[in-house]
């Protein structure tokens, strides 16, 4: 038996028998003993664990796209999902981890593991399981390609202090209101989001288990906006860091969660109806919500500390003009082959 197949028995036994799900704020004494999580020393650093946040049922057939896609990466030493809603039966949950780790063409080892919690701030537990240095912290919906991934993991290995990811977001001051905005800024940002965050392992001990009564308070907000566990990780590295997140490019991101997805292509014919289900607002007071967020973290822990970064990171520097070589428009670097 191999280390990854005796991984997969372990975790999906504890799938198995995590059926209680509290919809009380998280606790966090067990996960935060020191004593239960393995030494910094002994992560691996040449491999990292995906951790997928799940909630809907009917994103389960674009997730065995998905965590095929994952368990092919050869920096992937686990892919989890990790399911956060308490009403899924258990027996739908065995089903899925069975169907996903079967059909998987990839060779690391999918697991289905139901949170302890309904709480947000679930996904960014620290676990004893995790192996890696590095943990990418997704979405259910988000597909990209596997040189997209390597190439994202570069960049974290050259920047293992910051978050790394590929959607961007940033913070603002606005002075009619005397309150802090989330928002879109053309040319700079502060916040990665968790559709598709990269970081060290260490962060989710920092988060969830740091900064005393004060982030008991911030993760307190996080539960009752139901929201923002994203922006409070961003808060937590930058106040470690006293720099914002990088940016990274990517050949190829598939969001199916989006709203503005046309519905006919986005899901399979019996999910067309939920395209933007989840446990965070698409609705109209989003973003307004996530600037209340953004107030709250700065008036509970005592400052702003996001930080802004500029511009991208891109895995190759190399021809962006288009030429039509064969009847097909390619970069005009590119040779053409029929």
């Amino acid at each position: 038996m191999t280390t990854g197949q005796l991984t997969l028995i372990l975790l999906t036994i504890t799938s198995l028998f995590s059926t209680t799900v509290s919809h009380r704020p998280l606790s966090t004494n067990h996960h935060c003993n020191r004593h239960n999580l393995p030494s910094q020393k002994l992560l691996r650093p040449d491999q990292f664990t995906v951790l997928i946040n799940g909630y809907s049922e009917s994103r389960i057939p674009i997730l065995h796209t998905i965590t095929g896609i994952y368990s092919s990466s050869p920096s992937i030493a686990a892919v989890v999902l990790l399911w956060g809603n308490p009403n899924t039966p258990s027996k739908t949950l065995t089903h899925l981890s069975h169907n996903l780790s079967t059909s998987s063409p990839g060779h690391a080892p999918i697991t289905v593991i139901r949170q302890p919690s309904s709480s947000l701030n679930a996904r960014f537990l620290p676990r004893a399981w995790i192996s890696t240095r590095a943990v990418l912290i997704c979405d259910d919906d988000i597909e990209t390609d596997t040189k997209s991934i390597e190439s994202v993991f570069n960049i974290w290995r050259n920047n293992p202090e910051q978050l790394v990811g590929l959607f961007a977001r940033s913070h603002a001051f606005e002075l009619t209101s005397g309150a802090w905005i989330y928002t879109v800024h053309p040319d700079r940002y502060s916040i990665v989001l968790t559709k598709f965050m990269m970081m060290k392992t260490e962060y989710l001990y920092l988060y969830s288990c740091g900064g005393g009564e004060l982030m008991t308070q911030a993760r307190l907000i996080v539960d009752e906006m139901r929201n923002c566990e994203d922006i409070l990780m961003n808060f937590v590295v930058a106040n470690v860091t006293s720099v914002g997140p990088v940016l990274a490019g990517a050949k190829r991101v598939r969001d199916w969660g989006d709203a503005r997805n046309d519905g006919q292509r986005a899901l399979t014919a019996a999910a067309t109806q939920e395209v933007a289900v989840g446990l965070s607002s698409r609705k109209k007071e989003h973003r307004k919500r996530r600037g209340e967020c953004i107030t709250e973290f700065h008036r509970v822990l005592g400052k702003m500390g996001l930080r802004y970064s500029y511009g991208k990171v891109v895995n190759s520097v190399g021809e962006q003009g288009l030429c039509q070589k064969g009847g097909k428009l390619v970069f005009c670097d590119q040779q053409f082959f029929k």
